[in-house]
């Protein structure tokens, strides 16, 4: 089957306009490129081929984003957050499988209303400090990371939250998100082949989403070089409180 038989010619116009923007709201705080397209894409096809779209662009651009300090630097984020991502890779391979079966709206309203309560409250003032977290703090937010991701292939509000709380210097926030995100894409590969949710029909589609993709963080990635870490705080808890407000629409609406 053709790409062009499960598309209009409108409707991948729209897609690479969505991954344009999405891309570059990545370039800027690191993270969102699953939200953005999952939540535009899905607003003109079919939510299952919206998943399917993002895998390949969120696979490359995640290694572009983790590898742009070297491999040294990625390594020794992979190293730091090992529970992490162990414990969310078994979670996101488990919910991955339930994603035909299992209703995600619930789920989604219950991430979404802790995430935009989270943000709202930082951005009003209030700064949590957890300092040095635990290892079970660290698997739990890895289990439940992965658990979301899998199904929704929306990992990043709680991933970011967690970084932000620990009040991690941009460079390495930025790093960190693209080995945790990067692993995770490519998991999330894996995963669903399995599920069938990326099949030979499906992943051309995501293939054609990479470059405007790359392009639109080459874009972000020269403005966020230009904002200190107070303005990327700020913008990266806008953008966690614009997402949390949108999973909320989504649990609400399906």
């Amino acid at each position: 089957m053709m790409i062009f038989d499960l598309f209009t010619p409108l409707d991948l116009t729209l897609a690479l306009g969505v991954a344009v923007l999405a891309g570059l709201i990545k370039g800027v705080v690191g993270f969102a490129m699953p939200m953005v397209l999952i939540s535009g894409l899905s607003s003109f096809i079919s939510p299952e081929l919206a998943l399917a779209g993002l895998i390949l662009p969120t696979l490359v651009t995640n290694g572009m984003q983790a590898l742009r300090q070297g491999w040294r630097a990625a390594w020794a984020s992979t190293r730091k957050f090992g529970l992490f991502l162990g414990v969310g890779l078994v979670f996101l391979l488990g919910s991955a499988q339930l994603v035909r079966v299992l209703p995600g709206e619930v789920m989604l309203l219950a991430l979404g209303a802790l995430v935009s309560l989270f943000a709202a409250m930082q951005l009003l003032g209030w700064q949590p400090k957890l300092g040095r977290p635990s290892k079970r703090m660290e698997a739990g937010v890895g289990a439940f990371a992965g658990l979301i991701g899998g199904f929704s292939g929306v990992w990043g509000p709680p991933t970011v939250a967690y970084l932000t709380a620990l009040n991690t210097p941009k460079s390495d926030q930025m790093r960190i998100q693209g080995v945790i995100y990067g692993l995770g894409a490519a998991a999330l590969v894996g995963a669903h082949i399995g599920s069938g949710v990326f099949r030979a029909e499906t992943a051309p589609f995501s293939a054609l989403l990479v470059l405007p993709a790359m392009f639109g963080m080459w874009l972000g990635t020269k403005i966020s070089d230009r904002i200190d870490q107070a303005t990327f705080k700020t913008a990266t808890l806008v953008v966690l409180l614009v997402a949390g407000l949108n999973l909320v629409r989504r649990g609400l609406l399906g």
